[in-house]
């Protein structure tokens, strides 16, 4: 397959998208409450045990009363929507134009569509009281550390970052600890931001119980970054 040209706008004429792009996620999301990012790989296929892991995971979260919120496309992303939009729940895709992307999935109660990831990636921020990853490429890997930066910075409120599946994620885990954490690159705490784990109990215990204490996160308007 031969590279498809990439046509670069100046940010003169890329900035009014954005803020479009953003105005409308805020239009269109006021009412759904906050919710549950679930980042993972759109390469895997319905057979893959990770699928049914995310489905299963987007039927509870839905059955909790929380909305989940997924890229929209295929693999993971399609599984979590797909558990949260036949639990009845809400199910939000944000939606992606990419050229060799596959179609976006029909699990979705509301839908965006984003020429841009700077807004899409705002959008999750916005309205999340929580995160979680499973396997997944370099858009899980950079969601996953961007939402790390924002609450270890403080630009996002303190949540729930949960990764599951413990033997994809202990490569990472262990570099971070001898490579980040012992040549003190990141806080002696940084790594406690995040839960690892396979049981799907002790992450909706993680959630649920995040959100029953800290009550004021239903109270916060969805808001960007600051």
């Amino acid at each position: 397959m031969s590279d498809i040209e990439v046509v670069q706008l100046p940010a003169a004429q890329q900035i009014p998208g954005i803020m479009s792009e953003l105005q409308q996620a805020a239009d269109t999301l006021k009412n759904i409450g906050w919710g549950v990012s679930v980042f993972g790989s759109a390469r895997l296929h319905p057979e893959s045990p990770w699928y049914k892991v995310t489905e299963t995971l987007g039927q509870r979260l839905a059955q909790a009363g929380l909305t989940v919120i997924a890229g929209g496309g295929p693999g993971i992303m399609e599984a979590a929507n797909k558990g949260a939009y036949e639990a009845g729940g809400h199910s939000v895709g944000l939606n992606i134009k990419l050229p060799r992307e596959a179609a976006h999935n029909q699990y979705q109660t509301h839908s965006l569509h984003f020429d841009y990831f700077y807004s899409r990636k705002a959008t999750f921020f916005m309205h999340s009281a929580a995160y979680i990853a499973l396997p997944g490429g370099f858009g899980t890997l950079d969601e996953l550390f961007e939402v790390l930066t924002l609450v270890q910075t403080r630009k996002l409120p303190k949540a729930p970052i949960v990764l599951i599946g413990t033997t994809f994620w202990a490569g990472l885990f262990e570099w971070m600890k001898s490579e980040l954490l012992a040549n003190r690159l990141i806080g002696p705490n940084d790594l406690d931001l995040m839960l690892l784990t396979d049981n799907l109990d002790e992450v909706m215990a993680c959630v649920t119980n995040f959100c029953k204490n800290h009550p004021e996160v239903k109270d916060f308007a969805p808001a960007l970054p600051r």
